[in-house]
């Protein structure tokens, strides 16, 4: 084909194309100059990698690949390399010319709802999400996708002049269809309906789903992160949020997308362990606002929605935070929350993810806090999803196990909550404890102090590690060498996942 394309041109354009006419009939003339070209353009985009690469294993990994096979690594470092989410405008950063009145008033609502004293960790990471801890909120932990979703239909049900949903997957099964039907329904009732999903995770969504959601009313819309002529190989970002917002007073927010799979009825994967967590209060209209970011993002818009925080029945003492995080963020908003949640806790720190890579960073960071005498529990899948993560894990045991910190693995089920309890607060949200987590997705987590939420929090950690088997060394150091090998290989992996 290409040789017939280099005809026609020669045919057409004879003097320009004489030197092509060489080209064309010396073919390891053509070879070798496709060659060096392709390791031109390695070197060219290396320069690139070592300057825009956040991380230095990752600035290294693609130096090396893209230096020693060009071929397969350029176009892919075009597609994963970028690490900055480009256009995406964060509203809570806009300066106050650029809000609207709205705007103005929730900040000034929001700030009036802010606890008398409150930690120094909250005026950190409100310096990091531009958004403040506030009080009289009400939580309530859904352990499992039956609680979940069950709460999650009740207040679809009960929505009166909004629902706002976005999840990262969405399939069209058993639990996809009842979504779709309570949504329709909602609509049909004259309740304004968006639906926001992420079109890598849910890219089995046929069009019969969307159309069907579209033809009743409801807004849905991909997140697309390829919108823009600088954005069109922008593949490596995911949205990776799973927010439902009913009239602005009630928000969900864990670690469950929607399909069969999260109601444990796979049966690959069996039983299904995961926390998602119900909020009313103040802190509502700050889920709300990350919601409109993307919403902005992927329609150009924002709906009007009920602005106006107000104390949950019940919730006067509820200390409540919401932290969103993503490529877009002027600082890795999730790495430096994790960190700065390790290095300041005193008593514990208890991790539940079913994706734990962390890089060197983490590993001391983890380290120091169990020398100094915290108690620190990592809990994972025994049996992960991705062949490359349940390999790795193994690599961190060694490095772990001589600091104190414990390792548990989840026996009864695939893990997938991710969940973190720091001293006398807990976190329930979307980040997994890895790269693509820290810096590439969008994410967002929410952090409660309420006494009552955490005790349900460290009830939940104890009867999971009940559920659970000690992970020690030897489980990697006593394997064969092959696996050892394999495992070292799929660590190595993880800063250009």
């Amino acid at each position: 084909m290409f040789t017939a394309l280099l005809d026609k041109f020669i045919a057409r354009f004879p003097r320009a194309g004489a030197p092509l006419l060489w080209l064309r009939k010396h073919r390891k003339a053509r070879r070798t100059i496709f060659i060096a070209f392709c390791h031109l353009l390695g070197a060219l985009t290396s320069i690139d990698a070592i300057l825009n690469v956040r991380t230095s294993q990752g600035a290294i990994a693609w130096a090396v690949s893209l230096n020693t096979f060009p071929y397969v690594s350029v176009p892919a470092y075009w597609v994963f390399g970028r690490s900055n989410f480009e256009g995406y405008v964060v509203l809570r950063r806009e300066t106050a010319a650029e809000l609207g009145d709205a705007e103005r008033q929730l900040a000034r609502d929001l700030f009036a709802m802010r606890p008398e004293s409150e930690p120094a960790s909250a005026t950190l990471l409100a310096k990091l999400a531009k958004l403040p801890a506030t009080r009289g909120n009400h939580t309530e932990l859904l352990i499992d996708g039956e609680a979940t979703f069950r709460a999650i239909f009740e207040s679809i049900e009960q929505a009166r002049d909004y629902v706002l949903v976005q999840f990262y997957i969405i399939h069209d099964d058993e639990l996809g269809r009842r979504l779709k039907d309570a949504l329709i329904a909602k609509s049909r009732a004259g309740v304004r309906c968006y639906l926001l999903y992420d079109e890598i995770g849910s890219h089995d969504l046929p069009s019969a789903y969307k159309n069907e959601l579209r033809a009743a009313g409801v807004d849905i819309r991909p997140f697309n992160t390829r919108q823009g002529d600088a954005n069109r190989f922008q593949l490596n970002f995911r949205n990776h949020r799973k927010i439902v917002i009913v009239d602005g007073r009630t928000a969900f927010v864990g670690g469950h997308n929607v399909g069969d799979e999260y109601l444990g009825k796979d049966p690959k994967l069996g039983a299904w362990r995961d926390t998602h967590v119900k909020v009313q209060g103040p802190v509502v209209q700050c889920v709300q606002i990350s919601w409109v970011e993307d919403w902005n993002w992927a329609a150009g818009s924002r709906p009007t929605l009920n602005w106006k925080p107000e104390t949950a029945p019940g919730g006067e003492d509820g200390l409540a935070f919401c932290l969103p995080s993503g490529p877009a963020d002027e600082f890795e908003t999730c790495t430096l929350f994790f960190l700065h949640a390790i290095h300041a806790a005193k008593k514990r720190v208890w991790i539940a993810s079913p994706y734990f890579v962390p890089d060197e960073q983490f590993i001391s960071a983890l380290q120091l806090a169990a020398l100094r005498g915290v108690d620190v529990r990592i809990l994972v899948p025994a049996h992960a999803d991705s062949q490359l993560v349940y390999l790795s894990g193994f690599t961190f045991l060694p490095e772990l196990d001589k600091a104190g910190v414990q390792t548990w693995r989840y026996n009864a089920g695939f893990l997938h909550e991710k969940a973190i309890l720091v001293d006398d607060y807990c976190g329930i949200g979307t980040a997994n404890f890895d790269n693509r987590s820290f810096r590439l997705n969008f994410e967002i987590t929410l952090l409660f102090a309420e006494p009552s939420t955490v005790r349900a929090a460290e009830a939940m950690f104890a009867a999971d590690f009940a559920r659970s088997t000690r992970a020690t060394a030897t489980d990697f150091t006593a394997r064969p060498w092959w696996f050892r090998l394999a495992a070292r290989t799929s660590r190595l992996m993880a800063p250009v996942q």
